[in-house]
């Protein structure tokens, strides 16, 4: 399946016009000619399968003729909160990844360690995009742009709530727990790590310190190993 994705479409939608760019794509790239039955997302969990009737490189229009909404592969709300790499090619790596895998946010965190202080938020959420897309996920994740780590833990409360750090201390592994669905939020730090006042914060603000193995990972890596830890322990 080749899916789209337009995140105006509702559940009452009759047409929908592509944009240049998509419409060059469908009719140039993909070859797809009127009477084609095109496959396209809102990110909210809809399928809608829809005909070619202006078949326009320019413009092309498709009339929607079916809408199913599809439910989420997965029973919990994962938000993920991460420090961008100094190399940015890891972080669009982990992104990308990370929604092929499966999570629902993912935020930006602004480290006292950290080494990379700006970012193109858009080209992140064309990658994101992308991934979704790819991995035929219907429920597109939200991307938050920097946001500074005092102000996350001031505004994350609910749920299941992590930190996971390299210094020593008592540390639970993430794949003791036991989840039964919910929200589960992790914390992973810049190369770096978390400054050790940034844990005492979080330790403070009731989020859990934990371990994601004996080896020492890379920030991406630590991200990826939380995802993937999470989606198979559900």
């Amino acid at each position: 399946m080749q899916l789209f994705f337009n995140s105006h479409i509702k559940p009452e939608t009759k047409e929908i016009l592509f944009s240049k760019e998509e419409s060059r794509h469908i009719i140039k790239v993909l070859r797809k000619r009127q009477g084609d039955i095109l496959h396209i997302t809102n990110g909210n969990g809809y399928l809608f399968s829809a005909e070619i009737i202006i078949e326009s490189d320019k413009k092309c229009t498709a009339k929607i003729k079916e809408v199913e909404f599809r439910e989420k592969e997965w029973n919990y709300y994962l938000h993920v909160a991460i420090a961008p790499t100094k190399n940015i090619d890891r972080l669009e790596w982990f992104i990308e990844k990370a929604t092929e895998i499966g999570i629902d946010e993912i935020t930006l965190l602004l480290c006292d360690n950290s080494e990379r202080k700006v970012v193109k938020i858009e080209r992140l959420e064309k990658i994101m995009l992308s991934a979704a897309k790819q991995s035929l996920k219907f429920n597109a994740p939200k991307l938050n742009g920097l946001t500074k780590f005092k102000d996350f833990l001031n505004g994350n409360k609910e749920g299941n709530l992590f930190i996971a750090h390299c210094y020593d201390g008592d540390k639970t592994s993430l794949k003791s727990f036991e989840f039964k669905g919910g929200r589960v939020t992790v914390l992973i730090g810049p190369e770096g790590d978390f400054s050790l006042k940034e844990v005492k914060e979080a330790v403070q603000s009731k989020l859990i310190p934990i371990s994601l193995g004996s080896s020492r990972l890379r920030t991406e890596t630590a991200g990826i190993v939380a995802v993937h830890s999470i989606n198979l322990l559900h």
